[in-house]
């Protein structure tokens, strides 16, 4: 008896052992994963049935106000791995800000479960201050009277950093932002897309795990926000920094995000990459064919003419479909010269989305 036991004994503590060995071989490729910029699979960021409705009084006679009831979020579901970059986009008031100061702990959710990096952002705001950079657009977390270089020193006695990373954050910031004839400026002297560049580097000296940005190409002229897009980029690949990016250039989220989210009314109506959005908003590629000679609007299959100038045409087309088969069609029926084809506006895929919501 004595002897079963201790071979049961034995064989607990060896499974033991072997599940702790799995357990570090899984933390091992996790952080293996996480440096050579390929996102984990459990969310980073973690949103529930996540709901914030707000209280409003309005004026409903000269001297009587009704409350009314806003929800500018309605039950909000998604996660996002470490180390992803996310487009989270919609119209004004959809309810983007709102989601993300829910994420910082600036507000509350009314319902719903939210977890940033394993915390509740409203109950561990403190903890959750050091793990997070943060980019309002218009609203600036540098000090207005101050020149940007105090700013930043003010920010590394904050966050508490150490005097070496601060540097080296600092002096790439300054190099890939093109900071460094800004540095003694006062901060209520810049232009706006200097002073947009300005918070970008703030919110990046403390090394943050996720990255939240609100229009953070506003205001900057073609070759600016090139480099800032690059530096996005570069944070992303080199750190596994997490970005959840809010814009109204979409630009910006074809060039940085392989996954878009579009928010409307409170809810998400997609979430999915930047491809299968054209899908959903229906959206068409364009084919323009240049004909040796004047001819009638060309007849396809697949496609219809919506334009003729002279010798050139303008065929519309499915965005999910081949070009190729139309191209064969138009080579064997007709004296081609030159063709192109042209990709759908992501714009106009956005707003016909919006438009058959409305017309629900």
């Amino acid at each position: 008896m004595e002897s079963t036991g201790a071979q049961a004994a034995q064989a607990a503590q060896a499974a033991q052992a072997a599940q702790a060995a799995q357990a570090a071989q899984a933390a091992q490729a996790a952080q293996a994963g996480i440096a050579a910029g390929r996102p984990e699979t459990r969310g980073f960021i973690e949103l529930d049935g996540v709901e914030k409705v707000f209280d409003v009084r309005r004026k409903t006679g000269l001297l009587r106000r009704a409350r009314h009831q806003v929800r500018a979020v309605d039950g909000i579901t998604f996660s996002v791995p470490r180390g992803e970059m996310v487009g989270y986009i919609g119209p004004n008031g959809a309810g983007k800000s709102t989601t993300i100061k829910m994420l910082t702990g600036i507000l509350t959710p009314s319902g719903g479960r939210l977890r940033v990096a394993g915390l509740d952002p409203s109950r561990e705001r403190t903890r959750l201050a050091h793990r997070i950079g943060v980019v309002f657009g218009q609203r600036t977390t540098l000090w207005w009277d101050l020149p940007l270089i105090d700013s930043y020193r003010l920010m590394r006695r904050m966050y508490r950093i150490p005097d070496g990373r601060f540097t080296a954050n600092l002096d790439r910031c300054v190099e890939l932002l093109d900071l460094a004839a800004l540095l003694d400026v006062p901060v209520r002297q810049l232009s706006l897309g200097q002073r947009m560049r300005g918070d970008i580097a703030a919110a990046l000296l403390h090394d943050p795990e996720v990255l939240y940005l609100d229009e953070p190409t506003i205001g900057l002229d073609v070759i600016s926000k090139a480099k800032v897009r690059e530096f996005l980029l570069d944070i992303n690949a080199e750190r596994g920094t997490t970005v959840l990016l809010t814009t109204h250039d979409l630009t910006d989220i074809e060039q940085l995000c392989r996954r878009v989210m579009v928010i409307d009314h409170g809810r998400l109506m997609y979430d999915g990459d930047v491809a299968g959005l054209h899908e959903v908003g229906e959206s068409e590629r364009t084919l323009v064919v240049d004909l040796e000679r004047e001819q009638p609007p060309v007849e396809v299959e697949g496609a219809r003419t919506v334009r003729v100038e002279g010798p050139r045409q303008w065929l519309s087309f499915p965005a999910s479909a081949s070009a190729a088969p139309l191209v064969a069609a138009l080579a064997a029926r007709y004296p081609l010269v030159d063709l192109s084809v042209r990709e759908p506006d992501i714009e106009d895929v956005i707003a016909r989305m919006y438009e058959g919501r409305t017309g629900l």
